[in-house]
């Protein structure tokens, strides 16, 4: 099923190349069975073309429903799903994929460099590249809280934002998305159902060649609803 969906988002306008192909072919060969069904004068002659209208019809309907589909998973479905389902693990560690040298601010993603200084307080965080602006490093939160901060990686795949109990390495995924953010807003983060205390927030991101940052990761501390 991962791999279906990601064919699909990498050549989606292939198939909608391809269904509208064979769309002209069989909506043509439909207005032909339909014109045929209307001139003939002789009860077996309208059955079997009435038969044959209803076949292409069949097709045709097949076709509407296979564009449809698409459209849905396309535009709908694949940029919702957590960055985990496409992956097809519970949880991608980045952490052991790249280990790039960030202390003299330099940040290297295959053969692209970064340059910008660490953001204290937090680990694995570029400004302008991958980084969460808010909440703060440390900050107290509760409630709904949205996640800002930046997203600009050079060919960019997806992203996705996590959390889990300070010291704890089992990830719980958030949400994923798949648009390039500078300085905006990331997504929305539920915390009222959450037990309150200090908690990991982390940012991991991957290009459309499956090269993978270093995840951005800060603490904040949730004090309830």
């Amino acid at each position: 099923m991962q791999f279906i969906l990601l064919f699909l988002d990498k050549n989606e306008p292939f198939f909608y190349l391809i269904l509208a192909f064979f769309g002209l072919i069989v909506f043509r060969r439909l207005w032909l069975n339909w014109k045929e069904w209307r001139d003939a004068y002789y009860g077996f002659e309208r059955e079997l073309a009435m038969r044959r209208f209803a076949q292409t019809g069949a097709i045709a309907s097949l076709i509407l429903l296979m564009a449809c589909s698409v459209f849905v998973l396309g535009t709908f479905i694949i940029p919702s799903l957590p960055a985990s389902a496409l992956l097809g693990t519970p949880t991608l560690d980045l952490l052991a994929t790249q280990q790039p040298d960030v202390t003299d601010g330099t940040l290297t993603l295959g053969t692209t460099v970064a340059t910008a200084a660490p953001i204290p307080g937090s680990e694995g965080c570029v400004p302008g590249v991958l980084e969460i602006t808010s909440p703060k490093p440390g900050e107290a939160i509760s409630g709904r809280i949205e996640i800002m901060g930046s997203v600009n990686v050079p060919g960019m795949g997806f992203y996705k934002y996590e959390f889990a109990p300070l010291g704890s390495d089992v990830w719980a995924t958030i949400s994923a998305n798949r648009e390039i953010k500078q300085n905006e807003s990331l997504g929305v983060w539920f915390t009222g159902t959450l037990t309150p205390g200090d908690y990991q927030l982390r940012l991991v991101a991957t290009d459309s060649e499956g090269n993978a940052l270093p995840a951005c990761i800060i603490n904040v501390r949730i004090t309830g609803t």
